[in-house]
């Protein structure tokens, strides 16, 4: 579904990751790790073409992210859901025509009913009509992750989705996105939250890639 084959990407004249070879199999559910500065990030700018490889390849659904025209990158990502460490909003849209905003720049007409049974189920369907700057870190990071997943997407990828939540709204967060894996989603969160992993582990066999020297390798079991 997504691998790399010894990739390297380079930014400000330096090499921030080198030599990565790894496969994200369809309907598994990983963790990515590593300090501030390691190239999280970019790692995952890298599994929806946001970035080229400096070297290597990158493979999308059996595709060279390197042979893709503009149409066939645009194509492909709406295969991928993507949360933000930073969601932004449209303030003067109200959240569900926000959350609708994929299918709108697709071309595609959504159902009323489909709506309403995603803010429903990441518990934003009181606040449908809601501005975005009314909203809390949670519901904010609850409404970005029903963007993500309106397309209906193979896989979904998070960067740092918890990081400025409390436990009790990232626990939240966290069995939406189990959910999501259970349904056969592919599912890579970028993290520094060692206990949010353990709470994973817990519930989906969840692996753990650590960003460690510019490799990302299969961390422990400790964990």
């Amino acid at each position: 579904m997504i691998a790399f084959e010894n990739v390297a990407y380079n930014y400000g004249g330096g090499e921030l990751l080198s030599d990565i070879s790894l496969r994200l199999a369809p309907g598994s559910f990983h963790f990515l790790t590593g300090p501030s500065g390691a190239g999280k990030t970019t790692f995952l700018k890298l599994c929806y073409a946001e970035l080229l490889p400096t070297s290597g390849h990158v493979m999308l659904f059996d595709r060279d992210v390197q042979g893709l025209s503009r149409d066939d990158v645009a194509l492909t990502r709406r295969r991928i859901g993507v949360v933000h460490q930073d969601c932004q909003f449209l303030d003067h849209l109200p959240l569900s025509a926000n959350v609708e905003l994929p299918l709108a720049v697709a071309g595609r007409q959504g159902a009323a009913a489909d709506l309403a049974d995603l803010l429903a189920w990441v518990g934003l369907d009181r606040l449908a009509h809601a501005r975005p700057p009314s909203l809390s870190g949670g519901e904010r990071q609850r409404a970005a992750l029903a963007r993500a997943v309106i397309m209906g997407p193979d896989v979904i990828l998070a960067d740092e989705p918890t990081g400025n939540l409390d436990w009790d709204m990232s626990l939240r967060l966290l069995t939406l996105l189990v959910e999501l894996n259970r349904m056969g989603k592919t599912v890579l969160i970028a993290t520094h939250d060692l206990n949010l992993i353990r709470q994973a582990k817990s519930q989906v066999p969840a692996r753990v890639l650590r960003i460690a020297r510019r490799r990302v390798q299969l961390a422990g079991a400790d964990l």
